[in-house]
Parts: C-alpha cells; structure tokens; sequence
C-alpha cells in the first residue's frame, strides 16, 4: 500500500464543494456528548478547508445503527457541538436519506466559508454493504471534492469511506486526505515500515485470536516483541507452564508454539512474562477492591487467575523500552478497570512515557489506559482507531487509505 498520498495541503478548494469523511462516533448519553475528543480531532482539517474558501460538507457514522434511523443516533448534537467550536453556523439535514433533497438544496445554496453537515451516514443502509455504489454516487454528487480524515474507519470499505471516491474521479475531482489521516499514515506507517531501530511492539489484551495476525507481522518487523494482559497465559501454557485458571486460548496453543520457533529464527526476542499478580475470584463489579498474590511464572497455583503483570515483569518490560528508538504499543497488560490490577498496565505507560523514543499508541483500549492515566501529553501518537490501527499493524491494506490519490 503506497503510503504517499495527497493531503488537503495539496489542493486548492476555494469556490469548490468539499466533502469530508470525519470520524464523529462520539460517545451519547442522554443526547448529550460526553467525550468530545473527536469532534476536536477534526477541527484542524474543517478549518483549513474554510480558510481556503472551500464550501465544506461533513458526513460521519454514528453509533452501530442495528435497528434502522433513529433520534438516539442522530447527528444533531455534533451539528451543536461544532458550531460553538468553530464560531460559525453548521447547516444540519436531519434528512434519514442522508443525500436527498434536502441535502441537494442545501449544498447549492452555499456559499464560500459555509458548512453543512449530512446525517448520520449508517441511516442508509447502503452504508455498509458492498452494494453501496448508488450512495456512493449521491454523496459524490454533491461534491467537486473529496477529504477522507476519519482513520477510526478506513479500514472499512464503505461508501462514505472509499466508495464515493471512484464517481469523484471519475469527474475529475480529486481524492486527498485530511491531517488527521496524515497523522496517523505518519507515525503508524513510518514505525511499520521503515522504523527507527531498536522497534518494540508491545500487544496486550485478552485474546491470542485477535491478535495472529499482528504477533506474525510485528515479528518480522520488530527486534523485540512483549507480550502481556490475558494473551501471555496461552504463550506461557505453550511454554508448558501451569497458568490455573487464567485466561487460555486452548487452539491457539500450537500458533504460540510457531510464533516463538519463528522469532527464534529471525533472531528476535520475545518477551513473555516471569511473574503474575493473581486473584483467587473475578472481581464483580469490575473495580470492586480485590486481594492478590504474585508468583513467579514457573509457579503459580493450579486455583488461581493471573490478571496482570508481576513488579519483575514490569521491570523486565521498562528495561526493554528504555533501549527503543520506535515502541508501538496496542493493549493493556492486565485488567486495567480494575485499579489493583492495573499497575502493569501504569508501569509500561511510564516507561514509555520518560523513553527516549517515537512512541505509538494503538488506539482501543491502550489509548483508553493512557488517557485515564493522564499521559497522553506524552506520547508522539495516539491513534484513533482501535480496529484501523490494528489492521494498519497487520500490513493489510486499508481500503480508506488506498483510495486516496497518490502523489
């Protein structure tokens, strides 16, 4: 996947339509935005676009949208939102049909400098499924122009997303991305592939299975790969070690077996860990206060679950970070909604906090952790896409990133 592709400082908009793919999947409650981290994300790109004299119009998903159109899933609160944060007016079509009438009327009476923001793109059903071309069409219709700057979803090849850039080219219009996207192309690509070496890949998180992909690709690519949260147990297990009750991924084990036969091979650590804080029960709820014990890994009782990361593995793991020149870093080391059980997941952010390294944080989860523990300042990137960035560490190719024009 060419990784080299045009931004929105590379065309001229002014007196063009604009339309632009931002991420607003905003978290909702009771109608009211309670993290707009988002809708700050995309203000960069809005304004440059403005700036130049573009008439911009703004489509985004919302929300999983299993039961058809809905209020609780509208976009009107971000319409709001956006206004305030940009100063000006955003024209919002409420319609359901998202490039209607409705939406036809209102991008011909704009002007040089205006916005308007489309509905919620998943309202068409069309959205999501490969026969989306009719949408794609529409939304291209309305524009001479189009900016893709919602990474969280460019792994997906909707028609909002990469569909609707086929019909801009077709009429000569061109395809860019918007910083955010450039941003995240930056660092995550650079880091995959052409890192600064040493390049430590830290994956945490509950499941071998979701991570095969990415454990056989960052192998190839990293010197050293760590290995935490719940998916260490069934490397350990492959190792022949007694886990107890903790987490294993049974049919994964002769997959854990291959991986470390294969980074032998290369010449590659993996880092695996030599002690576990465990508990005797699950905590319920979550964050309820919890008694431990930590055992080395070689030792732990056949009744007990480990949940994170033991004081000698959090050292072992902030040693190899110190040395890095490039950490990626997707998924925590423990239960870290438990605050007992989240110190692995607290050691690792500091060490790649006072690293003397790019440091990259995968989205999801991990970018959760960083943001609770107030140590988001300190990292170079964290990505906005949970799903995306795990894909863009797999080495597929994203079909959001691919669609744009290369330079």
């Amino acid at each position: 996947m060419s990784l080299n592709k045009k931004s929105v400082d590379d065309i001229n908009v002014k007196g063009k339509r604009v339309l632009v793919r931002c991420d607003f999947n905003v978290p909702l409650k009771e109608g009211k935005i309670t993290d707009e981290t988002r809708i700050v994300a995309a203000l960069p790109t809005i304004q440059k676009l403005l700036n130049d004299g573009g008439k911009v119009i703004l489509c985004s998903h919302l929300g999983k949208v299993k039961n058809g159109p809905n209020e609780g899933e509208s976009l009107a609160p971000v319409a709001e939102r956006l206004a305030e944060k940009l100063g000006k007016p955003v024209n919002f079509v409420a319609d359901y049909n998202v490039t209607g009438e409705a939406a036809t009327a209102a991008v011909a009476a704009m002007k040089e400098g205006d916005v308007v923001l489309l509905q919620n793109t998943r309202f068409r059903g069309a959205e999501e499924t490969k026969n989306g071309e009719e949408f794609s069409k529409e939304l291209a219709d309305l524009a001479d122009v189009y900016v893709c700057d919602a990474f969280g979803s460019s792994h997906r090849a909707h028609a909002s997303v990469a569909g609707v850039t086929k019909f801009i080219s077709a009429k000569g219009g061109e395809n860019v991305v918007g910083y955010l996207m450039q941003k995240e192309i930056d660092f995550l690509g650079k880091a995959v592939e052409n890192p600064v070496r040493p390049f430590v890949a830290i994956l945490g998180g509950a499941k071998v299975a979701d991570k095969l992909n990415v454990i056989d690709n960052l192998l190839e690519k990293a010197d050293t790969l760590i290995i935490g949260g719940g998916m260490a147990y069934t490397f350990l297990k492959a190792q022949g070690k007694e886990i107890g009750t903790s987490m294993l991924d049974e049919s994964k084990i002769d997959y854990c077996k291959e991986m470390m036969a294969k980074a032998e091979k290369l010449g590659k650590k993996i880092l695996l860990p030599v002690d576990a804080v465990t508990i005797k029960d699950f905590p319920n709820p979550i964050d309820a206060p919890i008694e431990t014990e930590t055992y080395d890994a070689d030792a732990m009782p056949a009744d007990r679950e480990g949940c994170d990361i033991g004081p000698k593995t959090r050292e072992l793991y902030a040693a190899a970070v110190a040395d890095a020149k490039t950490v990626v870093w997707n998924g925590p080391m423990g239960v870290f909604e438990n605050p007992t059980l989240a110190a692995g997941t607290l050691a690792v952010a500091e060490a790649l906090a006072k690293a003397d390294a790019t440091t990259i944080i995968g989205g999801g989860d991990s970018a959760a952790a960083v943001n609770q523990m107030g140590m988001a300042d300190k990292m170079s990137h964290i990505s906005t896409g949970g799903g995306a960035s795990l894909e863009f560490l797999e080495g597929k190719e994203l079909p959001g990133v691919a669609a744009a024009d290369d330079k």
